[in-house]
């Protein structure tokens, strides 16, 4: 199934065009503005255990779905290529098997922590940085991921414009989410496994991951909708832009620097 940007836009007021992806949650921080670093000390302490409680997460499915996407997005060998929020490279590993060559890849963080763990496995450079504020030249990227982290920044429209500025005109952008399903039965299942099962496998674990998993899903619940999504990306400046649904949860979020 595929979303228009340009007929989502249209539905969306300027009363819903909110820069930040959700509401506040003060249950984890006392102010918005502790957020950035509430976020970046949750994955520092659990950058270990990252990647097996995403395994459970995901049952299994996220590589093939990954790489799946990132060639669905347009992503071809010889592309100069930036993760943003690389993590512990769960993402860029994938794009790695389709460039072949990692000369040109480029991972970016908040967390130093899941910085380190990427490059286990990763021999590519790294930054840390916020996604809002990318250090980088105009138009020095042919491709952009960001995988499952567009919940974790503090302005949507501020992370989309550093996005399409750092893209080369033509260049591609690929937003990997997750939204709840439409259907009430859907959302029940998805929150007692997202919110309930998994924070749970996590503490029995002893990974340490049971705060990191239900804040998780309390931004997926809180997200603003795919649309608002695709009107901050058109707004932004980017075009081509569509969404694509994969069992009802799975969004990836595609668009284009346009070529003038």
């Amino acid at each position: 199934m595929s979303i228009s940007g340009r007929s989502a836009a249209a539905e969306v007021t300027a009363s819903r065009a909110s820069a930040p992806p959700h509401a506040p949650l003060l249950d984890y921080y006392a102010t918005p503005q502790e957020h950035s670093g509430f976020v970046r000390d949750l994955f520092n302490r659990t950058a270990r255990s990252y990647d097996g409680i995403n395994t459970v997460f995901a049952l299994g499915s996220g590589r093939w779905y990954r790489r799946r996407a990132l060639r669905r997005g347009g992503l071809r060998p010889g592309a100069r290529y930036l993760d943003v929020a690389i993590g512990t490279g769960l993402v860029a590993r994938e794009a790695a098997a389709i460039l072949g060559d990692t000369s040109g890849m480029i991972g970016l963080d908040l967390s130093e922590g899941m910085m380190a763990v990427a490059r286990q496995s990763l021999p590519i450079s790294m930054v840390q940085a916020r996604a809002e504020e990318l250090p980088f030249a105009d138009a020095s990227f042919d491709f952009i991921s960001m995988g499952y982290a567009l919940r974790h920044v503090d302005d949507l429209g501020r992370l989309f414009a550093q996005q399409r500025r750092v893209l080369r005109p033509g260049g591609r952008l690929l937003l990997l989410e997750i939204a709840p399903p439409a259907s009430r039965m859907g959302q029940r299942l998805v929150k007692a496994y997202l919110g309930s099962v998994v924070p749970l496998l996590s503490r029995l674990a002893g990974s340490g991951s049971d705060t990191l998993m239900r804040y998780y899903w309390d931004t997926i619940e809180g997200c603003v909708p795919p649309r608002d999504i695709l009107w901050h990306l058109q707004q932004a400046g980017l075009s081509d832009i569509h969404c694509d649904i994969d069992i009802g949860i799975m969004r990836a979020y595609s668009a284009q620097r346009p070529l003038s």
